[in-house]
């Protein structure tokens, strides 16, 4: 006899648990029940998760959409490859564009104040890591994915992609400046 032809007369699910893997099966249960309901009850007391919106978009109506913010509130360029910096109004709509290795513009906002930061990727996945605060969102081409931001520190912070992207990932650099 052997392990890949089971005794002919016994029938594994007819056999008898044992107490032992009762009491691990009922701990399993319980856990994945408490988990399950942990999940709902930290998102809305716990404000762990980010409440957000999505929306099917195109890459070319994203852009315009960007570009028209850009255009209207730049208040100056940035680095060496002239980046554009906004200064949104406080209340308002701004977007992010991720791309083949940059994320465009840097946004100036100000502090204890909410803006609606759209996302969207132009050609591959991305992920949009907000650091030092910690905050993760995928970042998928034909989506725009809509966040409330409310900076509560003043600083600068690094948008920083998180998803490979290719040869030039570990390029992929942002700013948002919080004053």
């Amino acid at each position: 006899m052997s392990t890949l032809s089971p005794p002919p007369k016994r029938i594994w699910w007819n056999e008898p648990i044992e107490r032992v893997e009762l009491i691990w099966i009922a701990l399993v249960l319980i856990w994945g029940l408490i988990m399950t309901f942990m999940m709902p009850y930290w998102h809305v007391v716990g404000k762990q998760n980010l409440s957000n919106e999505a929306y099917r978009t195109t890459p070319e109506v994203y852009m315009a959409k960007a570009q028209a913010v850009v255009d209207k509130y730049t208040i100056r360029t940035e680095t060496d490859r002239q980046y554009p910096v906004v200064k949104p109004p406080v209340g308002s709509d701004i977007y992010l564009v991720a791309r083949l290795w940059e994320w465009w513009p840097i946004f100036e906002l100000e502090v204890n104040k909410s803006y609606r930061l759209h996302l969207s990727s132009m050609d591959w996945q991305h992920g949009f890591s907000l650091q030092p605060a910690n905050i993760n969102i995928q970042v998928l081409p034909g989506y725009e994915l809509v966040v409330t931001v409310t900076p509560n520190k003043s600083g600068e912070y690094s948008i920083i992609c998180n998803e490979f992207c290719g040869i030039g990932h570990h390029t992929m650099v942002g700013k948002i400046y919080v004053k």
